[in-house]
């Protein structure tokens, strides 16, 4: 099935927990914009650009309340981080307009915003101490490991909600299960499921931060764990320096035959002598002319609360230019199947220039996967540093044109 729902849709009703509680005694859903102010409390952000300095020298004084090892926080369960959100389109027309594209559907761009923010929230209120009202811990978000939607469509005039907790817990990093489920005739079907990966670090965002451990109440939940540690130490060994090394030091042919993908492509080129000589395949288009590149002034709008370029902003702008990269190379419109592998490499500070460079870089019958790689360029050392790579998987409404690749590299 398209739609790989998580076994946490499984858990008992009681999970459910809600930021606030109407006066009739029912739970009333908080939005995203009180998600936001949440969060902004919570870390005792300042909404004033020009008040950001002060902001961030008051969080010093919160380095007293870190924990000195993780044994020394409390032990917390999967529903103690549980919550729900609504994002009200069809009860809130007023909001339509900002999540609303020409084709009339939401901007998926500003979904991964929304995700991002939830789950920054959920891993605060994993990690939430009783007796403080602010958090000394700099959440942000490390990876996107994997966002699977099973809806071509999300209907920008019916209710949205989003479900997530921690489901996993390091000494210093938290994983977080997200979903997003859309009413349709009284009841809530689901649309995605997100994995997120977060790292926790000390209140001036330098050093790493212990964060309270995660116990498993049930079979279910074990299993659940157990996914996110081994999908934790695989993020280990394929970001380790020795794996990219002996990568490097493999010959061609033991790389090509390594990758069978790979080999394919190097055979379509098997009359020839070398890259250089190659010849277009027909119905094909070579990787060098699926291209298309975007700037972006990082102004202080779109900043986090921790006065940095906000990580959903990021996603949004990579993931709006690689849908038009894939919109200009299939000819017709393409709809998000897949999000893979966001690696969050460094921060982007205000006032940054973002490069976004967009490739199409492989393609099968009718689907399209497209890689976004971002960097900032500074103008003083004219320097430049990459800080997210990103994956999207689309699926174009036509067949399209295969890519070919015109050099090895």
């Amino acid at each position: 099935s398209a739609c790989r729902l998580c076994t946490m849709r499984k858990l008992p009703s009681l999970l459910a927990r809600t930021l606030t509680s109407g006066t009739s005694g029912s739970p009333v859903l908080p939005d995203m914009s009180e998600v936001r102010s949440r969060l902004r409390a919570i870390v005792g952000a300042s909404t004033n650009w020009r008040d950001h300095v002060q902001a961030m020298q008051e969080r010093k004084a919160l380095h007293t309340l870190l924990a000195k090892q993780q044994e020394d926080l409390p032990p917390r369960r999967m529903k103690d981080s549980y919550l729900e959100v609504i994002l009200p389109l069809g009860s809130q027309p007023e909001i339509r307009e900002k999540y609303l594209n020409v084709h009339n559907s939401v901007r998926f761009g500003r979904i991964l915003e929304d995700l991002d923010s939830l789950g920054v929230l959920i891993c605060y209120t994993h990690t939430k101490q009783e007796m403080q009202p602010r958090s000394p811990l700099s959440i942000v978000t490390a990876l996107v490991d994997k966002i699977n939607l099973c809806k071509k469509i999300i209907y920008p005039d019916c209710d949205i909600k989003f479900t997530g907790n921690v489901s996993w817990v390091g000494k210093t990093s938290m994983e977080v299960k997200m979903h997003m489920l859309q009413l349709h005739d009284g009841d809530y079907s689901p649309v995605l499921d997100a994995t997120f990966v977060m790292v926790a670090r000390d209140p001036e965002n330098k050093r790493p931060a212990f964060v309270n451990p995660l116990v498993p109440e049930t079979p279910e939940e074990e299993e659940i764990f157990k996914q996110g540690e081994c999908m934790s130490y695989f993020l280990v060994v394929c970001t380790s320096a020795s794996v990219y090394v002996c990568m490097c030091c493999l010959s061609i042919f033991d790389w090509l035959n390594f990758s069978n993908v790979g080999y394919k492509i190097y055979c379509l080129s098997q009359r020839t002598v070398s890259f250089r000589s190659r010849k277009l395949p027909p119905n094909s288009v070579w990787m060098e002319d699926a291209k298309l590149k975007g700037l972006q002034i990082c102004h202080p709008q779109e900043r986090n609360i921790f006065n940095r370029i906000f990580g959903g902003f990021l996603m949004r702008k990579a993931f709006e230019l690689g849908w038009a990269t894939a919109c200009s190379y299939g000819g017709s419109r393409p709809f998000i199947v897949s999000v893979d592998d966001i690696m969050f490499q460094r921060p982007v500070e205000v006032g940054s220039l973002l490069l976004l460079s967009a490739q199409v870089c492989y393609t099968e019958k009718n689907y399209i996967q497209v890689r976004v790689h971002s960097e900032v360029y500074d103008a003083d050392t004219r320097e430049h540093q990459t800080t997210n790579i990103f994956h999207f998987t689309f699926m174009s409404e036509n067949e399209v044109p295969r890519v070919v690749p015109k050099t090895y590299g």
